[in-house]
């Protein structure tokens, strides 16, 4: 079995959240120019509220969160997250498995920072969440990308994962719900996917964020119920499911064979005391967000505003001469392939920094979720339909005669 060793290394950042279509974009708000902003996933901008019920129980409980709570969080919020853990048939799960986090994007980093070692890689998707890579590269470690096939609805490739699996392989990241593509993984997928981390000893590291936006009638499974003796990290929270981004309330949770990575865990737990505890006032609400476990938002059902803005923007990207794209089925994200050659596109960034010189449409490229062809960018369909209307019909006038220079 691999030894899984703490680094505490930040060296080799190589990511870039910046880059020149985010100071265009600045330079443009700044000089009074209205910009439309399809490039993240913050419900709070587009009149989507959090539930009324999260609202109040959070507000009824500030006197209670002044304090520090216990580094993992409070014993409520984590006796809620282990029932859900027992709804999702994540077996074994107790409450010291369970760590709260100022969002998962705290959680992330936390555990690349307690694994590897200068050299060490990980294989994260392509394409990614790019928290994912940038943890991995600021840990000191090597994100290896495997290809997410988009003639196969974007699943794993799961042949490349083996071949670039090497002995420096410390882990497999999967996102599922995927963001940025909106693909749900079935369970034949996620079997393989434990199969090679059991058949080459390596943890499964699987975010999940999205797994109660699910649409058309999608289950979501965690690979975590799939895979009990397999040491897995599965990561999960409110943001987006309730609305409150700005809360910062996420958590993972630890399953599988904890036999041969007590060091790691030790370590896991240590940087979890070193931040002293995540928002205390967040994780009064985690009891109540969770109540109903398969309840299905409306809203993501036909009729309510997400299905329908989902329905509408994938047909009109369907209908543009020189672009379509795979109907995501949960979150709120599509990731449309552009014809590079038909537009003489050499360099997606310029694409994006183009449209939004042009059409003050705000999105982003490919390559900033480590897809290596300059032939994709990602959109967020949170704007109401309107809006999203009038989005593709300037897109579609700009592509009329768009060739890149």
């Amino acid at each position: 079995m691999k030894v899984y060793s703490k680094s505490s290394k930040l060296d080799n950042v190589c990511y870039d959240i910046r880059g020149p279509v985010m100071d265009e974009a600045d330079r443009m708000i700044a000089a009074g120019e209205k910009i439309l902003k399809l490039n993240i996933g913050n419900p709070a901008p587009f009149a989507f509220c959090a539930p009324e019920d999260i609202i109040r129980n959070m507000t009824e409980n500030l006197c209670n969160a002044e304090g520090y709570s216990d580094s993992k969080g409070i014993e409520e919020a984590r006796l809620a997250i282990k029932s859900y853990c027992e709804y999702k048939n994540i077996q074994g799960v107790e409450l010291n498995d369970i760590y709260t986090g100022n969002g998962v994007s705290e959680l992330i980093a936390m555990v690349m920072q307690g694994l590897l070692n200068n050299g060490d890689e990980v294989l994260v998707p392509a394409p990614d969440y790019p928290l994912w890579t940038a943890s991995v590269t600021l840990a000191g470690g090597k994100a290896v990308h495997y290809i997410c096939d988009e003639k196969a609805d974007w699943y794993p490739d799961i042949e490349d994962m083996r071949r670039k699996i090497t002995d420096k392989t410390k882990a497999i990241v999967i996102i599922n719900p995927n963001n940025p593509t909106g693909a749900v993984y079935p369970k034949e997928i996620l079997e393989q996917i434990a199969q090679l981390a059991r058949e080459n000893e390596l943890i499964l590291f699987s975010d999940e964020i999205y797994d109660r936006l699910l649409m058309d009638g999608v289950k979501h499974t965690s690979i975590a119920s799939i895979a009990p003796d397999v040491f897995t990290v599965t990561f999960n929270g409110l943001s987006k499911s309730h609305m409150v981004a700005g809360f910062r309330c996420g958590w993972m949770v630890l399953s599988g064979d904890k036999s041969r990575v007590g060091g790691y865990i030790e370590g896991l737990n240590m940087l979890s005391s070193m931040r002293l505890c995540s928002n205390v006032p967040s994780q009064y609400i985690i009891k109540t967000a969770l109540k109903d476990f398969d309840k299905t938002d409306k809203l993501l059902l036909p009729g309510g505003r997400i299905y329908e803005q989902r329905e509408f923007i994938y047909n009109a990207i369907n209908s543009i001469d020189g672009l379509s794209a795979v109907k995501p089925k949960a979150a709120f994200y599509i990731f449309p392939k552009i014809d590079a050659e038909k537009f003489n596109i050499k360099d997606d960034e310029k694409f994006v920094l183009d449209l939004l010189k042009e059409k003050k449409i705000l999105l982003v490229h490919g390559g900033g979720f480590h897809w290596e062809k300059p032939d994709h960018f990602r959109i967020v369909y949170l704007p109401e339909l309107k809006v999203l209307k009038k989005a593709a019909e300037e897109m579609s006038d700009f592509l009329s005669s768009y060739k890149q220079q």
